[in-house]
């Protein structure tokens, strides 16, 4: 085949002109790269023979043949050509030497014919039964450097393979532009066959083209499960039970990948996979795409052009740098890409930086002779900016023609342009968007032309109103008509304010019925009026916000319940409140009883709205002794109160009566046994009948905390008679002591809000309630204790109740 190129006719058109020069240069271009891609698999073929032969890598391989041509002084490429010579050829059995690998006229040698199948078997061309792997290949390297086409690659592959490792069949895919399979090479399989696997588009399930994206080879060797997961090449479904598909390896993205089709089931062992993978090695020379104008052939770029491309890496939409190229009279030819924007795309999907260094007429080949063209040499001779009118570009996509239309705009910069464009068609993945959107907000868009009575649905809409689409959308006026009764009238109204009144927006929600109920919707419109302000468009969209209603309305009726609740709170707090201070009134100053002065401070907790169960008693007793007692019933509002009321004037009542002080204890734990209360109520209590002839205080405890004595600028807890809380057990015993007062002492009796703290030990409140009464004391504040400790607890959390039992120092 000859690459001469017919001159146009004199009469032709500008852009024919330009597709003939570019169509030369291509031409030019491609037989220089054939000569590259011949020098390359030469030196493939023999890193190929030195990795059968020693067993050594690819790169080893290429080390070892580097170092052998400069030993002898011998160029790279003469020292594989020997490499491949010292190869030792072995013909077919029983095939003698062709006399068509013998050297023809003119010196050189003709292209061998690859060795086919036995005549009559259809089996591959059988090998010595002692052949190992290592064998196998150094023969296929020798061979593959005679094939002239992938064809001839497929047959060599399944002669060599074939009895030794059971290859039946073999097949080569490359992948195209637009992502899908060509069968370039084929052997052992029939004419049928390859043609009905010649092209395979871009599907799901296809084990070459998984083996070419993942750069993987894909082991088939179950055909039951293999058949659920890909697409089974054969004309039967248990024509070759085990398969595999191997990646060609390349120096960049992979685009080929090598078939072998087994007749033998079972897995493939180790040493096979080795051996196969090793084989398309080898054909990767022949097989390999040099990538777009060669590796390595790049030019180091320009400062300005560097510049310039930082610049396009940050924007947002296609944008590229071009740079003249012209002709030995000065006439531009074409234009080089020498900077790209991310965005840029042309019409075979390269992106960006896989554009640079090509050309406009190879990217955009039908742009020559157009005013676009001229724009852009207008630009450069006159640096006035050209912006072009929006044009129809049709371009060639998935095997289809399709149009779109752009808006160019271009710019001198130095002797190159910057030219950016805008397409303003709607690209399939932006409907896709927009119909996620949809979904994904539960929302549609609609659209009503009130001059041609045309209205436009998308399909979430049909699905907001459970409408069917062949029944058509749903006219602005008849709207009213579809919602619920209650919402006629308010709808009516918008749509008449739309319609006749002029009103530009509407946002209106309204209900509507379908087959899983009642449905809350939104309508958001808005209408555009001609030039004497009639309304001629309405357009906007539904969502369908039932899930908000329901949460709205939810969250409206927990708000109710809270608020009422909170209101019964108030009220119960405000009337334990009134019935705890008519229960237990606290003296405003301290109080002399049998000879002592008492003090008293309560303090009810600063957090939530319930009122504790905190009391005291401090009374005289008919004998002229006199009782105390402090107590604090579990729990808050109105039955802590009425517990507390119980034990209050149960304790005062039987201790009036002359009851010891540990009967009252365990008639109050009965007392609380076997009231009706669910939980069943507890209490602490302290409780102590002071003499005054003798100063003696007798006292017993119910689960409460120990009474704190300050005596001669000490404190010191008294040591506790036995006792557990009233209501805990039926068998309660309980214990009492005894201590005789001084002159100037100091008896705390307190709730344990006093000293309780969240997350802190007991003990920790206890010391540090000893240590304030002693400052306090020291400071002089001997009338005001209780008060003064109760002050300091801030904040509290829990009620709190202090009696401050004092012996004046005068007292005899």
């Amino acid at each position: 085949m000859t690459h001469d190129v017919v001159p146009p006719d004199d009469g032709a058109s500008p852009e024919v002109l330009a597709l003939a020069k570019v169509v030369a240069r291509l031409r030019s271009e491609i037989a220089d790269l054939e000569g590259v891609a011949a020098a390359t698999a030469v030196i493939e073929r023999a890193k190929g023979v030195l990795m059968a032969q020693t067993g050594i890598s690819a790169d080893a391989a290429y080390e070892t043949l580097l170092a052998r041509g400069t030993r002898w002084g011998r160029t790279l490429l003469e020292e594989c050509w020997l490499t491949l010579g010292q190869v030792r050829t072995r013909p077919p059995p029983g095939a003698a030497a062709s006399p068509s690998t013998a050297p023809g006229p003119g010196g050189t040698g003709q292209r061998r014919q690859p060795a086919e199948p036995a005549t009559g078997t259809g089996d591959a061309v059988a090998v010595p039964a002692d052949d190992g792997p290592r064998t196998l290949l150094p023969r296929l390297a020798e061979d593959l450097a005679e094939a002239g086409c992938e064809d001839d690659i497929a047959q060599l592959l399944r002669n060599a393979l074939g009895a030794p490792l059971g290859v039946d069949g073999v097949m080569i895919y490359t992948v195209t532009s637009t992502g899908s399979l060509d069968l370039t090479g084929h052997a052992g399989i029939t004419e049928s066959l390859a043609d009905q696997w010649r092209h395979v588009p871009p599907l799901s399930g296809v084990a070459a083209l998984e083996a070419i994206a993942a750069g993987q080879a894909v082991w088939l060797e179950d055909p039951a499960t293999d058949a659920r997961r890909y697409l089974l090449i054969g004309e039967a479904p248990g024509q070759w039970p085990s398969r595999a598909w191997i990646p060609v390896p390349s120096g960049g993205r992979v685009r080929s990948a090598i078939g072998f089709m087994r007749s033998r089931p079972g897995p493939f062992d180790v040493d096979t996979r080795t051996v196969l993978c090793q084989a398309v090695r080898l054909c990767a020379a022949l097989l390999r795409n040099g990538g777009p104008r060669g590796d390595g052939a790049q030019t180091a770029v320009p400062d300005d052009v560097a510049s310039v491309q930082a610049i396009l890496d940050v924007l947002s939409g296609p944008a590229v740098l071009l740079t003249p190229l012209r002709s030995a009279t000065g006439e531009i030819e074409d234009y080089r890409i020498d900077g790209a924007a991310p965005e840029s795309v042309d019409v075979q999907g390269r992106r960006g930086k896989e554009l640079v260094g090509r050309r406009v007429l190879e990217t955009y080949p039908t742009v020559a002779g157009t005013a676009l063209w001229e724009g852009y040499e207008d630009t450069l001779a006159t640096g006035a900016v050209y912006e072009g009118e929006p044009f129809t570009y049709q371009e060639l996509g998935a095997g289809f023609p399709q149009e779109s239309v752009y808006s160019v705009r271009a710019t001198r910069l130095g002797g190159r342009l910057v030219v950016s464009w805008i397409r303003h068609d709607l690209s399939e993945r932006e409907a896709r968007r927009l119909t996620d959107m949809q979904r994904l907000g539960n929302l549609g868009w609609a659209g009503w032309q009130l001059t041609t009575d045309g209205v436009v649905w998308s399909d979430q809409v049909y699905a907001i109103f459970d409408r069917d689409p062949a029944t058509g959308p749903i006219g602005l006026e008849e709207l009213p008509r579809h919602v619920l009764p209650d919402d006629r009238a308010r709808m009516a109204a918008v749509v008449h304010r739309l319609l006749r009144l002029g009103q530009r927006a509407v946002d209106h929600p309204f209900r509507i019925t379908t087959a899983e109920g009642v449905r809350h919707v939104r309508m958001v419109v808005e209408a555009r009026a001609d030039a004497g302000g009639r309304p001629v468009e309405v357009h906007g969209f539904f969502q369908d916000v039932t899930a908000l209603r329901d949460a709205e309305l939810a969250l409206r009726e927990s708000e109710r319940a809270v608020l009422v609740q909170s209101g019964m709170l108030q009220a119960e707090r405000a009337l334990a409140a009134r019935l705890q201070a008519t229960l237990l009134p606290i003296p405003e100053r301290s109080v002399e009883l049998a000879g002592l002065c008492v003090e008293v401070a309560y303090v009810p907790s600063e957090s939530g709205v319930n009122v504790g169960g905190d009391w005291y008693s401090a009374i005289e007793l008919p004998d002229r002794s006199a009782l105390f007692v402090v107590g604090d019933v579990a729990g808050h509002g109105l039955a802590a109160v009425g517990t507390m009321a119980q034990l209050r004037f149960t304790a005062k009542g039987m201790a009036a009566t002359g009851s010891a002080l540990i009967d009252v204890l365990r008639r109050l734990n009965n007392l609380l046994l076997h009231t009706d209360s669910e939980p069943s109520a507890t209490a602490t209590m302290v409780i102590g009948r002071y003499q005054p002839d003798v100063r003696r205080l007798t006292w017993a405890r119910a689960g409460h905390l120990p009474p704190l004595l300050i005596r001669r600028g000490r404190a010191e807890f008294l040591a506790q008679p036995d006792g557990c809380l009233l209501g805990a057990a039926r068998d309660s015993v309980y214990g009492q002591a005894v201590i005789d007062l001084e002159p100037g002492d100091h008896l705390l009796l307190y709730t344990d809000g006093l000293v309780e703290r969240p997350g802190e030990d007991i003990d920790l409140g206890l010391g540090r309630l000893a240590q304030t009464a002693l400052q306090l004391l020291r400071t002089g504040v001997d009338g005001e204790l209780a008060r003064t400790l109760a002050a300091q607890r801030a904040g509290n959390r829990d009620d709190l109740c202090v009696l401050d039992i004092h012996v004046p120092d005068d007292a005899e």
